[in-house]
């Protein structure tokens, strides 16, 4: 099974830039998974179980909350299919095979 997550989490009482507790979100992600995709606006995450998927919301949670932040927004969907894996690369080469290279 392929579990896509796409997400953006960040604290809302820490001013105009959040890039410190975002980096620290990303930092804890790369001791979970290899399979994730950085963009400007969020996160996307391929895992195998939708429970793998959850803890890693759960763990970036906790990182702002260790953090000292007091409201975090969160913002999450989901793509879950059987019988497939390798998406979070495969989607987007499937395009590119179409209309040539989209990420410059």
């Amino acid at each position: 099974m392929s579990v896509l997550m796409e997400f953006a989490m960040f604290p809302t009482d820490r001013g105009e830039s959040v890039s410190h507790e975002v980096s620290q979100i990303i930092q804890e992600i790369k001791t979970m998974t290899s399979h994730y995709k950085l963009t400007a606006m969020g996160t996307v995450i391929e895992t195998d179980t939708m429970e793998e998927a959850l803890e890693i919301l759960l763990r970036c949670n906790k990182v702002l909350e260790k953090l000292g932040s007091k409201r975090i927004y969160s913002s999450v969907k989901f793509d879950i299919q059987k019988g497939k894996n390798n998406r979070i690369f495969s989607k987007i080469k499937s395009i590119e095979n179409k209309i040539g290279e989209v990420n410059k």
